[in-house]
């Protein structure tokens, strides 16, 4: 399989992987399953959004994604210019902390910081849905290598900090179940925690976002970010065209504009080449 193809389902994969969850967000485990009992699930909607409508998770991310293109790179005062417009937009589901940080006035360079001063929190999934984690981006790396992600993680913990690599290990060893989280998983941990679960417990696409979403609780985010690394595993050609047919993705304060799919892989092609 070619690295396009793996990246091309790496950004299809988190957009269908939101879109699917959405409706379920919050919802208790074993929903999907008993929504599809056959494992074959569709892009249902509900829960405020229409079938294949992808959520804040996939907006901003696209918001990064044509920031590095049209930037020529990693331009964080732009990125924060457009997170800002989009914000001001009213999109649907802003997280509260999102919004706060968005809305409050500060500089990019400042803002978050300050929002943790006050708050004391800096721990939700945002980061994994959109800008990622160091530890995200080397499995997705490894992935679009054609290498197993699993194989990579006690390599590319060792790489983390001395002071957050504990807590790491225990949400990404290989015995580690969702039901063993000690937090929900809107936060980071159990959030990437899940998604790796799901990947190296299935052997398809499908099967991984089945059992993600089917975990309850955040479930936009985790599938994903679950999608987000199955595409990279499984490449485009494993997202069904079910799926990817009624997907898209409104922009709130940029046009306003509306993804499909094929505007996603053209927006994955662009940024592997």
């Amino acid at each position: 399989m070619r690295t396009i193809d793996r990246a091309v389902g790496a950004v299809l994969g988190s957009a269908v992987g939101d879109a699917l969850g959405a409706p379920f967000e919050f919802g208790l485990p074993g929903v999907f399953r008993e929504r599809f009992p056959d494992g074959r699930g569709e892009m249902c909607g509900g829960g405020g959004w229409d079938p294949g409508e992808a959520t804040d998770d996939t907006q901003m991310a696209v918001l990064v994604g044509e920031s590095l293109l049209e930037r020529g790179g990693l331009d964080l005062p732009d990125i924060f210019r457009r997170f800002r417009s989009w914000a001001a937009a009213d999109p649907k589901d802003i997280g509260l902390q999102t919004e706060a940080v968005l809305s409050s006035g500060d500089s990019w360079d400042t803002a978050a910081a300050r929002h943790f001063q006050v708050n004391g929190r800096a721990a939700g999934n945002g980061s994994l849905m959109r800008e990622g984690t160091a530890l995200l981006h080397e499995l997705v790396r490894v992935a679009l290598l054609g290498e197993d992600p699993s194989a990579a993680l006690p390599e590319a913990l060792a790489a983390v900090a001395p002071a957050h690599r504990a807590r790491w290990a225990v949400v990404l060893a290989p015995d580690w179940h969702p039901d063993d989280a000690t937090e929900f998983n809107g936060a980071v941990w159990p959030c990437l925690g899940s998604a790796v679960w799901a990947l190296r417990t299935t052997a398809s696409f499908e099967e991984a976002l089945a059992v993600a979403i089917d975990l309850g609780g955040d479930t936009d985010t985790v599938a994903a970010v679950t999608g987000l690394l199955a595409g990279a595993v499984h490449g485009a050609g494993a997202i069904p065209a079910r799926w990817t047919e009624p997907l898209h993705v409104p922009l709130p304060g940029h046009g306003p504009r509306t993804l499909r799919s094929d505007d996603l892989r053209a927006l994955a092609t662009a940024l592997i080449a």
